[in-house]
């Protein structure tokens, strides 16, 4: 995914696009809604994007090639008439010896109970919640928005309303939430103007589920 510089010198996130496999390479234009073809009009909700998850994985995999790799070389080393490492015979030991209401079984049961509860969280859950996703008006195209990405297009309109003369906004999964400084007009017909504007744009962001929006407009503290 590039990010292309603007003319201000800032840098923006272009929204992300899947295509399924086997699909051409060409661009086919945006399919008109109520046309005659099967692909045209809406081909449903998106859903949320799928991490990849490299990093849990990769660590998941190193240690269990790092520890079955040692325990294999333990085990031929013994099959080949030699003494067993003094780190797994002292393990034996330990688990031989020690009650299962010793501090430090229950200890490392713990922390190994809360590992696996982690790991099945991360292969049961999405991810990537801060690409949003949007509408597909083709079945073989994916595509998400980033919550930064939102969050700039709906402050720049934002600040088109007039007395605005700040706003923050912050995108969440279902919610919009807009605070906003009037240095003149009254906070009522600001807040109404907003609420408007900011309703359109979130509408023409193209998500697959329109997001709440909450409008909180105050006057500027006085300086001093």
């Amino acid at each position: 995914m590039s990010e292309p510089h603007g003319s201000e010198g800032t840098t923006q996130r272009l929204p992300v696009i899947e295509k399924a496999a086997g699909t051409g390479g060409e661009y086919d234009a945006p399919p008109v809604p109520g046309g005659g073809t099967g692909e045209t009009g809406d081909a449903g909700g998106s859903g949320r994007f799928w991490s990849a998850r490299r990093a849990p994985a990769g660590i998941v995999a190193l240690l269990l090639l790092v520890v079955a790799g040692a325990f294999l070389y333990d085990v031929a080393a013994v099959r080949a008439h030699r003494d067993a490492l003094s780190w797994r015979r002292e393990l034996a030991r330990q688990l031989a010896e020690r009650p299962l209401d010793d501090t430090w079984v229950l200890v490392g049961a713990g922390v190994t109970a809360a590992l696996g509860l982690w790991l099945f969280v991360l292969a049961v859950t999405p991810g990537l919640r801060a690409v949003l996703p949007m509408r597909r008006p083709h079945r073989d195209v994916r595509a998400g928005l980033h919550r930064a990405a939102a969050a700039m297009a709906l402050r720049d309109r934002a600040m088109d309303v007039a007395g605005v003369r700040s706003a923050r906004v912050r995108v969440r999964r279902a919610r919009v939430d807009v605070r906003a400084l009037c240095h003149f007009r009254e906070l009522d017909d600001v807040k109404a103007d907003l609420e408007d504007t900011l309703r359109q744009a979130a509408d023409g962001l193209g998500l697959d589920r329109p997001p709440a929006l909450t409008v909180r407009v105050a006057r500027p503290g006085r300086k001093g």
